[in-house]
């Protein structure tokens, strides 16, 4: 490993950030063991007293808010404006987690005919993340928080691309109270990353990425009985009903798809239309989309960034190709611009169908895919024709019927009325099908990786 190493890359100027060198085995597990031992610790300290050091790190967040949304932008692209409020929507998870940590993870006495029954949700150890790099302060944040909460030992593998803002959190962390060692980053390939799994110091793994990455990790988690957490890919499905508010779909639905550069798994990305709307929808949605511009990622008027990588871009450009040659429709968009920095522009599919990537994958980038439907029933129908389901979207006037649909007929885990939202720290984050399983967020994320623990002392 000595002649390998990390390169950051900026993907606005295309330069170069930073070099880094990867860990050799034993360091990697030399950090594994640093976490575990601080752990002994830490899983002895009372809720109140890591409620207090997450609180404290929140306020860290706020102070270095601007170097850290910098950072953010410099190593992936994504605007300054969604950096600043990324950073602040994880000072809001760590706001929530201190709040209701403490009473979520309390003891719970039980009636049990003759004794006292007791509910402890006790620390597992350690847990191994392995995050992407779209959010590279959230990804992270999102399931730590809650694990350090919960008195374990916290790993992060982060996606090589923002290996610097992996590091900067660390450092957060730590001058914010945490124990040193206590969250530990991981500089490691693929390969030495089922070594971490394996690791008997590792008691669980929780991963945000592809449904094949989620997979490959699932099963090698699942060779060792470790308990598992995937948040993976989605092509995340909007409904415009009949009775739908039109303008305020495509208003909606627009800023929903180019939200962090269209690179987020629970971006607005299928548009399922109805007859009675479908051409209007068109016709408005390419509108807008055809007057986004792209440019600096530091300019707070630029709307559109460039993507995270040259690979990143060209897939998403083959994909956008393959369904036009498919029977696609391309109505805005489409080419890659001949410019310094890895840009897409906002590109519209129009008459998507089964059998082309814009359909049937997830399109990660500027590149929306509006499907037709013949009426609402067909449009829930076709919102559910997916292998994925993590969010997703209702418009309709008739908001009783739409919270009806969302609750018994939508096959997915997280679902939006007349609006496009990304996370909210009270309620739960994941999906099903190839989206994964388990969650982050509210009271069911703080109890994924505890023991939870029954003592029954006779009366």
């Amino acid at each position: 490993m000595a002649d390998k190493h990390i390169t950051t890359v900026n993907p606005f100027t295309e330069e170069v950030l930073k070099t880094y060198d990867y860990m050799s085995g034993e360091e990697a597990a030399a950090v594994v063991q640093a976490s575990h031992e601080a752990f002994l610790d830490w899983r002895l300290r009372s809720l109140e007293d890591r409620a207090k050091v997450v609180s404290a790190i929140a306020d860290a967040l706020r102070e270095k808010k601007e170097a850290f949304a910098q950072l953010m932008t410099d190593e992936t692209g994504k605007l300054i404006g969604d950096s600043r409020e990324e950073v602040e929507l994880c000072a809001g998870i760590c706001d929530y987690t201190a709040e209701h940590g403490p009473k979520v993870l309390a003891d719970r006495e039980r009636e049990v005919e003759g004794a006292t029954g007791i509910v402890t949700h006790a620390p597992i150890g350690v847990v191994y993340g392995i995050q992407p790099w779209n959010f590279p302060a959230y990804q992270a944040i999102r399931y730590s928080i809650a694990s350090l909460m919960a008195g374990n030992g916290v790993l992060l593998k982060h996606a090589e691309s923002c290996t610097g803002s992996g590091l900067f959190l660390r450092d957060l962390y730590e001058s914010a109270g945490l124990p040193e060692g206590l969250f530990g980053i991981l500089r490691i390939t693929h390969d030495q990353s089922d070594d971490i799994i394996a690791n008997d110091l590792v008691r669980g793994v929780t991963l945000t990425g592809s449904d094949r990455a989620g997979r490959q990790v699932a099963a090698k988690a699942g060779e060792y009985v470790k308990k598992t957490v995937l948040e993976l890919g989605s092509n995340d499905a909007y409904l415009v009903l009949d009775d739908a508010d039109l303008d305020l779909a495509v208003k909606t639905c627009v800023a929903g798809r180019l939200y962090n550069n269209g690179q987020t798994c629970v971006n607005a990305k299928r548009f399922i239309v109805t007859d009675a709307n479908y051409d209007a929808f068109v016709s408005a949605y390419a509108e807008q989309f055809s007057a986004i511009k792209m440019g600096d990622p530091n300019d707070d008027d630029t709307k559109l960034g460039p993507l995270v990588s040259e690979a990143q871009r060209d897939k998403l450009h083959e994909q956008v190709e393959e369904s036009v040659s498919k029977g696609a429709r391309l109505v805005v968009g489409g080419n890659v611009p001949d410019r310094e920095g890895w840009f897409y522009p906002a590109t519209v599919l129009a008459d998507v169908a089964p059998g082309q990537p814009a359909y049937d994958d997830e399109l990660f980038g500027p590149a929306a895919s509006i499907i037709r439907a013949k009426d609402d029933d067909d449009a829930v129908r076709i919102a559910n024709d997916s292998r994925y389901g993590l969010g997703g979207g209702i418009f309709s006037k008739n908001v009783e019927r739409a919270r009806e649909l969302a609750a018994t007929r939508f096959d997915t885990g997280m679902i939006f009325i007349n609006t496009f939202d990304v996370a909210t720290p009270s309620l739960p984050f994941g999906g099903v099908k190839d989206s994964g399983y388990g969650r982050e967020h509210g009271p069911e994320g703080l109890k994924e990786f505890v023991n939870i623990k029954s003592i029954k002392i006779p009366s």
